[in-house]
């Protein structure tokens, strides 16, 4: 072992034990909410009622996704929802215009979020401009031409299949949905774990100036990331169509808060440098439990928005006290 390993290897495991301990004090927090819910409410955990909320958790978990991979670099994206529509309502006219099987609409709605992805990354790097304002616009850009060329019309007559896969159980109460979410969780493991890639990402993300100096292509790095979203962004949107059964333009106007709730919830920093894919998944199990015991208890949507508002400024919080440790852990290496 080298000084630089020796050096190196009490921060990591400093940083381990920090992610484990979020991880450990955030599942008891779900774990808790449960216990209360099915207390209060049996029914909660009813297999329809966890049918129901593993199709919603599988949703919240690529929305988390699709946010977590442009926070990684310190970037924002505000576009998600915007990006999902554009998805979800390509696929619709592919299906029902067009008379195209699922498989593939499905897969050129995917390639047309990753395409509108890729652009905000392009406009990003070449113009320079902070991701918050270019996303900001292109959300709206985005939504507008949708509007424009479908003129707001609901896809409706898709085919059955879609909605059949919706449907399906495995074991009573779990949706395939949710294993799709779980895989791709497993392959951003792999990407920021395993893959030169994953670590330019989350070198960018930490000191872009340094990584440039260190041969890492930070441009390009950030244009993968914002293509890689746009795509996640697509996957949501398409697998709320075969939740719902219908291609709808409304789809994506409500992902903003959980889309930003999971990843910092569960570790991302804003700041860009580190991910937790694993936080991720809990953060959106947080917030679909939220969701589904308020549901469940009957309680109207408007507690939501002020539920979720208050636990996105508790996790603002919590990464910036997390920020400020990672800080003087920096400093004291130093």
């Amino acid at each position: 072992m080298t000084v630089a390993d020796a050096n190196e290897a009490p921060a990591r495991r400093g940083a381990f034990l920090a992610e484990s301990g979020n991880l450990i004090g955030l599942a008891a927090i779900v774990l808790i909410f449960w216990v209360v819910l099915t207390s209060l409410r049996p029914g909660f955990i009813s297999n329809f009622n966890l049918f129901t909320l593993s199709r919603s958790l599988a949703i919240d978990i690529v929305i988390g996704f699709s946010t977590m991979v442009v926070l990684a670099t310190g970037g924002m994206n505000l576009a998600i929802g915007s990006i999902g529509v554009c998805a979800v309502m390509a696929a619709g006219f592919l299906m029902q215009g067009l008379g195209l099987p699922p498989l593939v609409a499905f897969a050129a709605a995917l390639a047309l979020g990753a395409a509108l992805g890729w652009l905000n990354g392009f406009a990003i790097v070449r113009s320079g401009v902070n991701s918050f304002i270019i996303t900001l616009a292109s959300a709206s850009l985005y939504l507008g031409a949708m509007l424009i060329l479908s003129k707001a019309v609901t896809f409706n007559e898709l085919p059955a299949a879609v909605a059949d896969f919706g449907k399906l159980r495995f074991g009573g109460f779990v949706s395939p949905l949710l294993i799709i979410a779980l895989a791709i969780g497993a392959a951003l493991i792999v990407l920021f774990r395993f893959t030169a890639l994953g670590r330019e990402i989350l070198a960018a993300g930490a000191n872009p100036r340094a990584a440039e100096l260190s041969g890492v292509p930070v441009g390009r790095v950030v244009i993968i990331a914002h293509t890689l979203s746009g795509a996640l962004a697509g996957a949501a949107g398409l697998m709320l169509v075969a939740r719902l059964g219908a291609a709808m333009p409304s789809i994506g106007q409500d992902w903003l808060l959980p889309s930003f709730l999971a990843p910092v919830l569960g570790g991302t920093l804003l700041s860009g440098g580190a991910v937790s894919v694993i936080g991720t998944m809990l953060g959106a199990l947080l917030v679909t439990t939220i969701r589904s015991g308020l549901l469940v208890m009957q309680v109207g949507n408007f507690w939501l928005q002020l539920f979720l508002g208050v636990i996105l400024l508790a996790a603002v919080m919590l990464d910036r006290y997390r920020g400020k440790v990672a800080e003087r852990r920096s400093l004291g290496r130093r």
